[in-house]
């Protein structure tokens, strides 16, 4: 026997909603309006304004990053970096194939925390942060270490043109071991990336645009940019996140491409 008030079956009727199809999570199983709503797929506006569930990607997205930061106490270190000689389009194949060269000098930052212990990884399967219409979501390129440049960057446009199309695999959004993330056009002078749980570190390549430095002591305008390293405290110190950053900074300086 469906449990359901007037009220209820009327907005089951208005949102076309089949009552039998829905599961009541009021007093013994009672149906409630917002049960009605979620089955709806939304709902329109009411006095206190519109309610949309969480579903899918946003709904793993809330609860992958509350988790975040709840349990993970992150400090950010950030640098300047000059872009100058890296070219655009060619900017995350490039991040990546520097962050994979410098993960392996710096292997406690290519680890995720596992039943309190801190385990290093050995494999380089790095997350890249795309925003799309449906949310954040985090396609993996796996193997960044084996890969060319030009495979890199085969590999970011295909996961990202599966991201915004939402036709990503279950497999290309798990296993990473490190995440970075760069908002590109929208990119703020500095932001505070949340660590990709349970991974222990996220690099973050924030807004690039000309600006006045001091070379051989005098002034030019070059391409600079923000890079932030932001890590898990409790298992990696700041002199090693700072190094790791340094280190990728160091890279991406001497690209010429």
């Amino acid at each position: 026997m469906l449990r359901a008030t007037p009220l209820v079956r009327k907005v089951a009727a208005e949102l076309g909603v089949d009552l039998a199809t829905v599961a009541g999570t009021g007093p013994q199983g009672r149906i409630t309006e917002e049960d009605v709503r979620s089955a709806a797929g939304g709902a329109p506006p009411t006095a206190d304004g519109t309610r949309v569930p969480l579903r899918g990607v946003r709904r793993q997205m809330f609860e992958h990053l509350t988790r975040a930061h709840r349990e993970i106490p992150a400090v950010t270190w950030v640098e300047e970096c000059d872009f100058s000689g890296v070219e655009p389009k060619r900017l995350v194949p490039l991040v990546l194939q520097a962050v994979a060269e410098s993960l392996g000098e710096h292997p406690e930052l290519n680890a995720r925390v596992d039943d309190g212990e801190l385990v290093l990884l050995e494999r380089y399967d790095l997350g890249v942060a795309v925003q799309t219409e449906q949310g954040l979501v985090v396609p993996v390129v796996h193997g960044c270490d084996r890969l060319s440049l030009d495979e890199l960057d085969a590999e970011v446009r295909r996961l990202a043109e599966a991201a915004h199309a939402g036709t990503l695999r279950p497999e290309e959004v798990r296993g990473g071991t490190f995440t970075v993330t760069s908002a590109g056009k929208a990119a703020g002078l500095f932001v505070t990336p949340l660590v990709n749980h349970p991974e222990v570190a996220i690099l973050g390549v924030h807004r690039i645009d000309e600006r006045p430095v001091v070379r051989d002591g005098e002034v030019v305008v070059r391409r600079m940019g923000n890079v932030s390293v932001t890590f898990d405290h409790r298992v990696i110190d700041g002199k090693r996140a700072a190094e790791f950053g340094l280190a990728v900074i160091a890279r991406l300086e001497k690209s010429s491409v």
